[in-house]
């Protein structure tokens, strides 16, 4: 019950930063001519993203059970809806705070490691993957090849999801690399939510 109160007091505090926060600006719009390896390559690029996605890996391997493939499928899912609702249309708002505030999140998730149930990780994990995608899906309309960008970047997704999982396999049982690792992402998110 202490873990559960001290968790909850992080992620409203998390909460409060990520709805004051000015724009992390973490990402630049307009992938000109980009393709299939263009979107393979941007995941590793930026710095947002790649926490994002090691930590989903991480936090379903701490998570274990079926959440060890559910919560990174939920997140591809998700993200994939949110780039296709990405478009002059629709505008999401803070669209960069709820990029940065997924890192930061993410990273408390995988320092404190809290049993929520199922359906509540996935839907966190969804939502946070909604800001991912939806950044994503506003560069993919200028692109040489939208549908060859979107597979690499969905490809480059799962393998950091993949190696988030490996890690946390790695380091989940010994709690204090994995409280140093979820706080130094969750630290990151922070950096960029006040940039």
């Amino acid at each position: 019950m202490k873990g559960q109160s001290k968790f909850f007091a992080v992620s409203s505090f998390a909460t409060a930063a990520l709805l004051f926060a000015p724009g992390c600006l973490a990402h630049t719009f307009g992938a000109h001519g980009a393709g299939f390896a263009d979107g393979l390559a941007h995941p590793f690029l930026g710095l947002d993203h790649l926490l994002a996605m090691l930590a989903v890996g991480f936090w379903a391997a701490r998570l274990g059970g079926p959440a060890l493939w559910r919560v990174p499928v939920a997140f591809l899912m998700a993200m994939s809806v949110g780039a296709g609702l990405a478009g002059p249309a629709l505008d999401l708002p803070w669209l960069e705070a709820g990029i940065g505030g997924s890192v930061l999140a993410l990273g408390l998730l995988v320092a404190f490691a809290p049993r929520l149930s199922g359906w509540l990780s996935l839907s966190l994990v969804a939502l946070f993957a909604l800001f991912h995608g939806f950044a994503h899906g506003l560069e993919m309309p200028e692109a040489a090849s939208p549908w060859g960008y979107g597979l690499g970047f969905l490809l480059a997704t799962a393998s950091l999801h993949f190696a988030g999982v490996l890690l946390g396999l790695a380091l989940g049982r010994f709690r204090l690399a994995a409280l140093a690792a979820g706080s130094a992402i969750a630290a990151t998110g922070l950096l960029l939510l006040a940039v």
